[in-house]
This record gives C-alpha cells, sequence and structure tokens, in this order.
C-alpha cells in the first residue's frame, strides 16, 4: 500500500461506494478493489468501469458476520461459504466502511423479517414440510390469542367509559339528594339514587368479570409463552456455546498455522496449492490478475522452512547411510531424538520441598491515581525533589525481578546433560527467552534497589542451585547477579538500564552481558538482552512489547544462535511476541531452527537441509530449511489461581518477599517500604520510600566528603560535587515511569562540576529521557561487598564478578561488614 491511497467512500442515497484492499492469496497480497454497497449486498469489481457488466463477488449482509481485526482490518463472512478480509487505508475510513455495513446489515436483517411475517399471514401458502407447518399453526394460534386477549381489552375499555358515565351521574344524584328538603320529592330523588346506584353495581361487576376473564385467559397463555421462552432462551445458549466453542476452535488452529515452524511451499507441498485456489479469502478470478497489487505491510522472516524429505524420517539402518550422506553424526542424531522428549521438567521431576512456599500474597488495593493531579501538586517544587509514589510499583525490587530469570532454571539443567554442544545452545537459546515470559502482564515497575542492597534466593536443597544480587553501582545503576548449580552451570550477569521517554510509549535498553558456564563442557555463552517497549504511558492502557535481536554466542567452539525478537505490528498478519532463531556453528551451517512465542512457549526442528530460495522483499534471498517435525523445547508455567489480584506474579515471584532466616541485613526482604506496599499499607509505604531516598542521599554526600577529603580536593570543587548531589533522583516524577528503572539521571540544568571528561560509555549510561545527555561525571565512590569488577578472560568483557564469600557469612551469622542501609 505504498503507492496507492484508497478514496474515500462516498454514500449516495443507499448506496455506499469506494476502495478496499482486499485479500487474494499467499502469493499476491492484498490488491486494491472497488467495493459498492447497496440493498443489504456487498458487491466488489476490479476496478469502476466493471460495474456495468463484471461482478466478481457478492455477499448478502442479512446472514453475514462482521468482525474488526485491528485499526485498519475487517472481516465480513457468511458462516464460511465466503469470507472477505478487507483492510482500509486508515482508521477513519475502516470505521466508516464499518457503520455502514453495520447499518446495510440491520435494514436487510428487518426486511427479511418482515417479508417472513408477511409470508406467515398469508393463508394461501400451504406449509412445506412438518416443521413449516408446525410453526405456521404456532404462528396462527399465537395471532388467534393476540386476538382474544384484544378484545377482552376493548371489553375492559368499554366498562371503563360506562363505569365512568355512572358513577358520575350517581355523585350528582348524591349531591342532589343532600340538598333536597323532606317533601313530596324525597321518594322521586330516592329512587332516582338507587337506579343509579344499580346501574353503577352492573357495570362493576362487569369490569370484575372482564378482568377476571382477562387474567385466567392470559395465565392459561402466559405458561406456555414462558415455556416456549425457556426453550428458545435454551437454544440461543446452546447456540452461543457452540459459536463460542467454534470460534475457540478458528482461533486455535489459526494460531497454529501462523505460528508453525513448517510452512509447505507449493514446489514440495501440493496443499498449498489446493489452499490457496480454494481458500476463502480469494477466488479465481483474483489469482488470473495481473494488475498491480499491494501487499500487506510486514517484516519478512529471513528464512523459510519446509518439510525434510521423508527419507530423513526412517529409523533403523538408514540412520548411519543418512549421516553419511549429510555429514551429521550419529551422536547428535540420538541427541536430537533425547532433546525433546527429556522427562526431566519442573511438571515431572517430584523433588520434596524442604519447606512449603507460599502460594498467596495479599491483593492489590484498589487505589486510584490521577497523573495530572501529581503533577499539579508538584508545581513550585524542586524536581529533584519530586518522588514517585509506590502506585507505579509492584513490591518487589530489580533485584528480585533479575533472580526471577531462574524461573526455568530446569532448560540449564538438560543443558548441562547434553553431550552436543549445538543441542546445549538450543537450550540455553530457550533459557534466553523464557525470561521474558513474566513480563506480558506485568506493567508496574520494580523498586529501584538502594545501593548496595543485597537479594538472595537459595534453592540449594530444592533446585539445585544459589542465586545472590547486589547492587553494586548507582551512578549508573547497575546491578551484579551470580547463580551456581550442583547440577553443572553458572549463571552471571551485570545489567544496568537506560531508558528513552518518547511522549506515547518508554524503551528500556539493558546494557551489559549475561554469561553461562559449563563445568562439564567447559561451554563459556554470552548473550544481551533486547529492548523492552512499554506503550500508552500517559493515555491508555499500558502493555508491553520486547523486540530486537540477541545473538547467544558460544566462545569455546564459535556456535551460535541468532534470536530475532518481531515487534508487534497492527499491519502484520504473523502470530503476535514471535520469536525465531538459527543455531549455527562456526563455518555457519545451519543446524537447528527455533520459533515460538515469548509469552509461551519455544519449539526446535532439526534442520536435513538448506538453500538459498527465492528473493523475498527488497531484494533479500530467504534460505530455505528442509526440517523434521518440531518439537516442544520450552512452555511457560500457568500463572496461580487469582494472579490478575496479585500484581500477576508467578509461582515463583510470590515466594520472593517471603520471609527468610539468617538473610543479610541488606536483603530485599528486609524493605520497609516494600514490605509495607505488599501489605497494602501504601500511604505508609510512600513515607517509608522517601525516607529511604532521602537517607541514601545523605550517606551520599558524606561518603563524597570523605572522598574528598583524603584527596584534598579544593573547597570549590566540593562545591561542585555537592551541587551534583544534590540533584540525585531516586524515583523522581520528571525522570520516572513505570518499568523504568535508571531513574538516576541527573537533569540537563545540572552544572558540569570539575574533574575528569566523560567517557563515551558513562555518555551513553547518562544519556536522559528526550535524546539529550545528562552532563554529569558524579561517582559513587562506592566499592560492593560481594562482587569485584574484573576482565573476563574469555569475552573480554569488564563486568562484577562475585568474589565469595558471602554464604560463609551466613553459615555463621557475620553480618557486621554490611552497611545499615534500611
Amino acid at each position: 500500500m505504498s503507492e496507492a491511497k484508497a478514496l474515500t467512500p462516498t454514500p449516495a442515497g443507499d448506496t455506499y461506494k469506494g476502495w478496499l484492499f482486499k485479500w487474494t492469496n499467499y502469493i499476491k497480497g492484498y490488491q486494491r478493489r472497488w467495493f459498492v454497497l447497496s440493498n443489504g449486498l456487498l458487491s466488489y469489481y476490479r476496478t469502476q468501469a466493471e460495474m456495468g457488466h463484471t461482478c466478481r463477488g457478492t455477499i448478502n449482509l442479512a446472514t453475514a458476520n462482521i468482525a474488526v481485526e485491528d485499526s485498519c482490518n475487517f472481516v465480513i463472512s457468511n458462516g464460511g461459504a465466503q469470507t472477505y478480509h478487507l483492510k482500509a487505508s486508515s482508521e477513519v475510513e475502516r470505521q466508516r466502511w464499518i457503520t455502514a455495513l453495520e447499518l446495510a446489515k440491520a435494514k436487510a436483517v428487518r426486511n427479511q423479517a418482515e417479508s417472513d411475517d408477511s409470508g406467515d399471514e398469508c393463508p394461501t401458502s400451504p406449509p412445506t414440510s412438518g416443521q413449516g407447518g408446525g410453526a405456521r399453526n404456532s404462528n396462527s394460534e399465537v395471532q388467534s390469542t393476540l386476538r382474544t386477549l384484544g378484545s377482552k381489552v376493548e371489553d375492559l375499555s368499554t366498562c371503563n367509559d360506562l363505569i365512568a358515565k355512572h358513577g358520575s351521574a350517581l355523585q350528582r344524584s348524591l349531591s342532589e339528594l343532600e340538598g333536597v328538603r323532606l317533601g313530596a320529592d324525597t321518594d322521586g330523588k330516592i329512587r332516582q339514587v338507587t337506579e343509579r346506584a344499580t346501574l353503577f353495581r352492573i357495570t362493576s361487576n362487569a369490569m370484575i368479570n372482564a378482568c377476571r376473564d382477562f387474567l385466567s385467559l392470559a395465565q392459561a397463555h402466559s405458561k406456555r409463552w414462558q415455556k416456549a421462552l425457556h426453550s428458545e432462551r435454551d437454544q440461543r445458549i446452546r447456540l452461543e456455546e457452540t459459536l463460542e466453542q467454534l470460534a475457540k476452535q478458528h482461533n486455535h488452529l489459526e494460531r497454529a498455522f501462523r505460528g508453525a515452524t513448517v510452512l509447505p511451499l507449493s514446489q514440495s507441498n501440493p496443499a498449498l496449492d489446493s489452499k490457496s485456489s480454494g481458500s476463502a479469502k480469494g477466488d479465481a478470478s483474483d489469482e488470473d490478475d495481473e494488475n498491480e497489487f499491494f501487499d500487506a505491510m510486514e517484516d519478512p522472516a529471513g528464512f523459510i522452512t519446509v518439510p525434510a524429505d521423508p527419507k530423513y524420517h526412517r529409523s533403523g539402518s538408514n540412520v548411519s547411510c543418512l549421516s553419511t550422506e549429510t555429514g551429521i553424526d550419529d551422536q547428535s542424531l540420538c541427541d536430537e531424538q533425547s532433546l525433546g522428549s527429556n522427562p526431566e521438567s519442573p511438571q515431572s521431576l517430584e523433588v520434596e520441598p524442604v519447606r512449603k512456599r507460599r502460594t498467596k500474597i495479599p491483593d492489590k488495593p484498589n487505589y486510584s491515581l490521577n497523573l495530572w493531579s501529581i503533577m499539579k501538586n508538584c508545581i513550585g517544587k524542586e524536581l529533584s525533589k519530586i518522588p514517585m509514589p509506590v502506585n507505579f510499583n509492584e513490591p518487589i525490587s530489580m533485584l528480585q525481578r533479575l533472580s526471577e530469570d531462574l524461573e526455568y532454571y530446569d532448560l540449564l539443567d538438560k543443558a548441562a546433560k547434553c553431550q552436543s554442544s549445538l543441542e546445549q545452545l538450543c537450550y540455553v537459546a530457550a533459557f534466553t527467552v523464557s525470561s521474558y515470559s513474566t513480563t506480558v502482564h506485568r506493567t508496574g515497575k520494580p523498586f529501584n534497589p538502594l545501593l548496595g542492597e543485597t537479594y538472595e534466593l537459595d534453592r540449594l536443597r530444592e533446585s539445585g542451585y544459589r542465586s545472590l544480587c547486589e547492587q553494586v553501582s548507582h551512578h549508573p545503576p547497575a546491578a551484579a547477579h551470580h547463580a551456581i548449580s550442583e547440577r553443572g552451570w553458572t549463571l552471571r550477569q551485570e545489567i544496568s538500564l537506560a531508558s528513552k521517554f518518547r511522549g506515547k510509549y518508554l524503551s528500556i535498553m539493558p546494557l551489559g552481558s549475561i554469561q553461562c558456564m559449563f563445568e562439564k563442557s567447559n561451554n563459556h555463552y554470552s548473550w544481551k538482552k533486547v529492548t523492552t517497549t512499554v506503550h500508552n504511558i500517559i493515555v491508555g492502557k499500558l502493555w508491553i512489547d520486547q523486540s530486537g535481536e540477541i545473538d547467544v554466542v558460544n566462545h569455546r567452539t564459535g556456535d551460535r544462535c541468532h534470536l530475532k525478537f518481531a515487534p508487534y505490528s497492527y499491519f502484520s498478519r504473523d502470530v503476535a511476541r514471535k520469536v525465531t532463531g538459527v543455531v549455527t556453528d562456526k563455518e555457519g551451517k545451519a543446524h537447528y531452527v527455533l520459533s515460538g512465542t515469548w509469552d509461551e512457549k519455544m519449539e526446535f526442528s532439526r534442520v536435513m537441509q538448506s538453500n538459498k530460495g527465492e528473493n523475498g522483499t527488497e531484494g533479500k534471498q530467504k534460505t530455505v530449511y528442509q526440517t523434521l517435525k518440531a518439537k516442544e523445547l520450552w512452555k511457560k508455567n500457568p500463572l496461580p489461581e487469582g494472579a490478575e489480584t496479585m500484581y500477576y506474579f508467578s509461582s515463583l515471584a510470590l515466594t520472593l518477599n517471603e520471609p527468610e532466616e539468617g538473610v543479610a541485613p541488606t536483603d530485599s526482604r528486609r524493605r520497609p517500604d516494600q514490605q509495607l506496599m505488599e501489605a497494602g499499607r501504601w500511604d505508609e509505604a510512600n513515607a517509608e520510600k522517601q525516607r529511604l531516598e532521602e537517607k541514601q542521599r545523605s550517606v551520599r554526600r558524606e561518603r563524597e566528603r570523605e572522598a574528598q577529603r583524603a584527596a584534598n580536593l579544593p573547597e570549590e570543587g566540593a562545591e561542585g560535587v555537592e551541587v551534583a548531589e544534590d540533584a540525585v533522583i531516586e524515583d523522581s516524577f520528571i525522570t520516572d515511569s513505570p518499568l523504568k528503572t535508571d531513574p538516576d539521571d541527573s537533569p540537563p540544568h545540572t552544572p558540569t562540576p570539575r574533574g575528569p571528561p566523560l567517557s563515551e560509555y558513562q555518555m551513553d549510561d547518562m544519556e536522559g529521557h528526550y535524546g539529550a545527555a545528562v552532563k554529569s561525571v558524579h561517582q559513587d565512590n562506592y566499592e560492593a561487598m560481594w562482587f569485584e569488577r574484573t576482565e573476563d578472560t574469555v569475552t573480554g568483557e569488564s563486568m562484577h564478578v562475585y568474589k565469595g564469600g558471602y554464604w560463609e557469612a551466613k553459615d555463621h551469622g557475620s553480618w557486621d561488614m554490611c552497611p545499615d542501609i534500611y
């Protein structure tokens, strides 16, 4: 749709005309068609000139279903025989068409009902079947009953008029009787009153009888009508349930088709040709069209997978022959068969827990928060002193959020048992994707850790691993993480976050790398995280998307897995949150293809053969991989019951704040504002949060003064540092947003203190929200307690690595060296 623009549809009386894009097939995509809506019928033509002689298709709106897919797409279907997938050039144009179609549909349904009623009232048309005759008999019975009730209502109306008439006459006679003196006229007046009273009594009795008849008749037929109404309602419910079931099946099949790893080509699977030619989305005339067409706006994949030749699926003696022909050793092929069927998963691995972990936390309070009221109350205040309320947070810290990456630790356990490094790489790649599965509904922002804050996750007796996190830096904010398992793997990472606020969305870019080492094979893997985007920051419902590319590299063998997280697009027909990847060796030869979604599951397929295919869009040549049947590699665990009222926490996240004996005094579990928020006492949590932030500022200022005295800095230099220190922002309004964890960027107006110039890396870390670099060189002058900065000999990266001593201190209960941060 890059060149042509659909004309704005114009109504002409009861007719509506305009250009729309109609889906034809998978080869030609969307093509522009001229649509005419008239008399409840929607017809389309290739051009306006064809209106007089050639109609390409017509659908009756009286029996059609109109569904909106996204901002520009909508679907019209009449139950399976005809389905039009249409796209307007804009959301406004789509809404005009939807309005016109709904009005035309309502009018068509009304006209059809009126014609059916007139047909039922015709006494000369005999019933065509027993069912039709029964319907007409029932209809005639209802009409007869209604006529009887109508006559009774007329009788009641007549009686009402007579009662009013005779009642007025009786009233007049009584009034006259009061004014008559005893004498000759008395007897005549009394007789007149008696007559009129008799007439009134007779009329009242007739009214009572008519009411009784109407009531008995209504009661007699109301039971029958009530029964018929219940029957109709039951039928409607059954029909709705059937439609809902069909819709779920259709949605499941559509998702399975779109997200399937195996996409058959017409050259190797003739089913696609028959599907495309007989698809309800297109017709024969559209496939023969040679005119210009406009495809959907999609980001094409860099490769296509097709089913491998049946010979690759043979077993037994043919395996060795296959290995000789394709250059695949028997060991890797056998390992591939066990790769997707490893029984040791969290669901099947039966390990008796040491303690019963909690499965519920207090429900999230329903506190309303007006962003604009916060801004109004901030007028006249210094921006660096405006704190963000906990309403935007979730009751865990960023350190605990990093520990959540270990929810699917079993993937690393399986990877440690793999004989082939390529298969091990598949599990490591699935582990990198699984760390994002908890973010799909988690729009709350974790608490920013205080400098020196730690968090331990000791699951040694339950799951075989121990994990420790520490906030090692505050400018820029950075956290170090170290986890070690008895099953032969070690995970470490140092993450700092940069963010950019773009008005409608917030982009969060993790800096730093993650490394995973396996003791048995000495394989050393490293990778980085993708960009997280939080949409609808100011207005609308928050939602999160992950986008970007990850290269998981084995530094010992040179193997590599390239993962691509596709960003969400209104125009894409692909499955949402899709992730694709290819595992290659150091020569670049593909061995596995991975596909799935980062919020649901990942699958893998063994590549048996590959070759260059046809050119895709923008002249890019796609690689065609022939693969074996896809197998499940990872699947997300279901959320606990009632998760929507518990911040959408996973089962692991619910236990992160659970009290533990013997933890360090700097542990996140001991943080008071976080505990108060979890308990639902948000006002107290806000006050405690401000106290902790002010305390951290004071400690930081004192630390800087000591460093200046030790360095014998001049007094004016100290003043410059003091000014920079005043600009420290913990969770301030101007720089913070939900899910933002880089709040300490100094505002642009902060003066530049005297000192060495900024390095390029520091400038990147200090980048402000609106693309402006924040000029602050203020350093923490802080040495981490349990981590030390070293240069990794394998990757050459400088990062904080665990130096030991924490777990020994825990065993002895010796925490004298820990700072008082709370």
